[in-house]
């Protein structure tokens, strides 16, 4: 049985009862990766994947019931004025895969939606970059979502877990990036999305990668802790709702209307037990301490 479904749609969900005044003033940003057919992880919460047949459902969902898609800095923007609609999304994808391109991008536009798109600058190239199987996307195909509206921003150069590097590292993948991106498309880079689990209990790192990210002019960012976005959540470092193919339209209303977002207490009390040296390496996870990990396509390319 799968315990993340499972509490969210009987124990959370519907908002009608407990969560709508929670959740008020919310908006859900919506992490994709891959959309193509299959699955790659053992369980479904680490999949990263989306069908396109699904991702067309969640897309025509999200228009039919008149979601409005917004870019990271409107939706902080509607946040800080403390609007009460629920109809308001963010749709973002890490990794600059080629299918998002290809299969993703034309139900974004039969829709009227437009996405922010997530670069590892090292593996987009002017000709077609491949790695263990995954096809990414060219500049010239990068150039033309922004020319449609697309909003891209800085997945670091090499999609490293950040908080393993020296800082010198951690620098020159947050500024080296925002630069290629810059003078290959034309535009100002002005979002962020960190790779792999953050470290959201380490509040020295999290100061002082803020305060790199202002030094190269970013305005927002993304991470993989688990949530809707709310006043409370730091612009540089907004929760997502990870989404794919075992999502079918009940579990996505659900994550969309906030009853996913009781996830974010387990995942950091893993991330505090993790980062206090307290989990013995020969023990398996329990479910409730995997929570969080959420691994990205590219793990395996770090």
């Amino acid at each position: 049985m799968r315990i993340d479904s499972f509490i969210s749609r009987w124990f959370f969900y519907p908002p009608g009862k407990v969560l709508k005044g929670v959740i008020r003033g919310r908006i859900p940003i919506l992490m994709y990766h891959g959309v193509r057919e299959g699955v790659s992880a053992a369980h479904p919460y680490y999949e990263t994947n989306t069908s396109p047949s699904l991702f067309s459902q969640h897309m025509k969902y999200l228009r039919d019931t008149g979601y409005q898609a917004m870019d990271i800095e409107a939706a902080i923007r509607s946040i800080r004025k403390g609007g009460t609609s629920h109809n308001r999304v963010v749709i973002t994808f890490d990794d600059g895969y080629r299918n998002v391109y290809t299969q993703a991008c034309p139900i974004l536009k039969e829709c009227g939606f437009t996405a922010t798109i997530f670069l590892p600058t090292g593996f987009i190239s002017d000709h077609r970059a491949k790695c263990q199987g995954e096809e990414f996307m060219t500049w010239l195909e990068v150039r033309e979502l922004a020319s449609f509206g697309f909003q891209i921003g800085s997945h670091t150069v090499t999609h490293p877990q950040l908080k393993a590097l020296v800082w010198r590292s951690i620098d020159d993948e947050v500024g080296r990036s925002k630069k290629t991106i810059e003078d290959k498309i034309g535009m100002a880079v002005e979002s962020f999305a960190y790779p792999f689990a953050f470290p959201q209990s380490d509040k020295a790192f999290r100061r002082s990668l803020r305060l790199l990210l202002e030094k190269y002019a970013y305005q927002n960012g993304v991470c993989t802790v688990i949530g809707t976005a709310g006043s409370r959540d730091e612009q540089f470092f907004l929760p997502r709702l990870p989404i794919n193919s075992f999502d079918d339209l009940n579990l996505f209303r659900t994550k969309l209307e906030g009853g996913y977002d009781w996830l974010r207490v387990p995942q950091y009390a893993r991330d505090i037990v993790k980062r206090l040296g307290l989990a013995h390496p020969s023990h398996p996870a329990t479910w409730a301490e995997s929570v969080g990990d959420h691994s990205t396509s590219l793990d395996h390319y770090s």
